[in-house]
């Protein structure tokens, strides 16, 4: 069975019986579910996914922890249970995802069983405890902690589910998922957990008023990560427009900069590079060939790999200094300047477009035979050109794509 599984098992089974003791029990303090519904609702329509598995509903998401933490209204105590807080955040979070799910833009059923499991552990953390009394006597400061650090433990949790529900579905390996997950919550994830927990300790004492108060200053971040998204996304739009320069002017083969992307990614994936160190290596693979509109005469079929070092170094070196400026990162600039250095002296992300390039280039004609026969070339030169580790990381990568390849040993 895999994680995907087990975890949306796991949500379905905690779903079904919350929503069994709900309906048998009946709904406690109806007002103060309803305007917390609809402030998950709320939040749920304004979700958004980024270019990666993680999804933003910070809104919702802070307000679904407010609920589970939620001991008292306006000084007067709460009677709603665990089961009561995972059937109401289920409903909301289904209503304002419908048009999520009728679009299909999204990962939905991966959210769900987040949210639920989730909400569900903080609930069953903190519920019971204060429906028996067991947090009257504590003081407004230790309170405020014991809430604090109840959501730190919800939100690690979160980060382990959601990073095994990456690696279930993409099969990339769980540790670099898992330490961008934990990089996440270090921004808005904080923010979330410190806005739950307000919003929690602000109604206890003012009453549903305090829902609105509150919720703006993350409405406003959650206005200018949006604002982020799309300056990011134009930034990418650029890059990808200049990697297809050397396409129109006739230097490399069309689509060849993004196929040489595409699967430096995966390979960079497969050796556990970060969230940032991806997408420099994207954008530099995107840009490695960029060099090439500084030639007189140009490179027969744009193909790198085969020339002697000296003019290999020339073309990384006019192509650094063209990345620089195009305003791009320096980083980018000094990956692709390094493209032709001895693999032992190249940065990783260098390492792998090399041999990726390589790759792409002895395939590109070659025929069913092709693949085979360039990935035991690169091997064969692993003692002077490529990385071995890289090499072998694309052997997994080109295997995971049901391509039948040798591995080695």
């Amino acid at each position: 069975m895999t994680a995907q599984r087990l975890i949306h098992g796991s949500a379905a089974l905690a779903a079904a019986g919350s929503l069994a003791v709900t309906l048998w029990t009946g709904l406690d303090d109806r007002g103060v579910a309803l305007a917390f519904g609809v402030l998950i609702a709320v939040g749920e329509l304004g979700r958004w996914s980024e270019a990666r598995v993680r999804q933003a509903a910070p809104l919702g998401t802070a307000g679904a922890l407010s609920y589970a933490l939620l001991g008292a209204d306006a000084g007067r105590p709460t009677h709603h249970d665990a089961a009561q807080v995972v059937t109401v955040v289920l409903a909301a979070s289904l209503l304002g995802g419908v048009p999520h799910i009728w679009s299909g833009r999204t990962p939905t059923l991966d959210h769900l069983a987040r949210r639920v499991l989730a909400v569900g552990f903080a609930a069953v953390c903190f519920q019971p405890l204060y429906n028996r009394g067991v947090f009257t006597p504590w003081d407004g400061s230790a309170y405020a902690l014991l809430l604090l650090a109840l959501l730190v433990l919800t939100a690690l949790c979160d980060a382990v589910l959601a990073a095994a529900l990456a690696h279930s579905r993409t099969r990339w390996p769980f540790g670099p998922l898992l330490r961008d997950e934990l990089r996440g919550l270090l921004g808005i994830g904080s923010a979330v957990c410190a806005t739950g927990a307000v919003m929690a300790l602000a109604v206890a004492v003012a009453g549903m008023w305090a829902l609105p108060v509150f919720c703006l200053p993350l409405l406003l971040t959650q206005l200018s990560l949006r604002r982020y998204a799309a300056v990011r996304a134009t930034y990418r739009q650029t890059i990808a427009s200049l990697a297809r320069a050397t396409e129109i002017a006739g230097c490399t083969p069309s689509g060849h900069a993004h196929r040489v992307a595409a699967l430096s990614k995966a390979v960079g994936r497969d050796l556990g590079l970060s969230g940032p160190e991806l997408t420099v290596l994207e954008y530099a693979a995107l840009m490695h060939d960029i060099g090439q509109l500084s030639l007189v005469d140009p490179v027969p079929a744009g193909a790198t790999a085969g020339l002697p070092a000296a003019d290999q170094r020339r073309i990384a070196l006019l192509g650094g200094a063209v990345v620089r400026q195009t305003g791009v990162d320096g980083t980018v600039a000094v990956v692709v300047e390094r493209l032709a250095d001895p693999y032992r002296e190249q940065p990783v992300a260098a390492r792998i477009v090399r041999a990726v390039n390589a790759y792409e280039e002895k395939t590109r004609d070659a025929g069913p035979e092709g693949p085979l026969r360039a990935l035991e070339e690169l091997r064969l030169a692993t003692a002077a050109d490529y990385a071995p580790e890289v090499v072998e990381a694309l052997a997994r990568v080109l295997n995971r794509d049901c391509l039948t390849l040798p591995m080695a040993g």
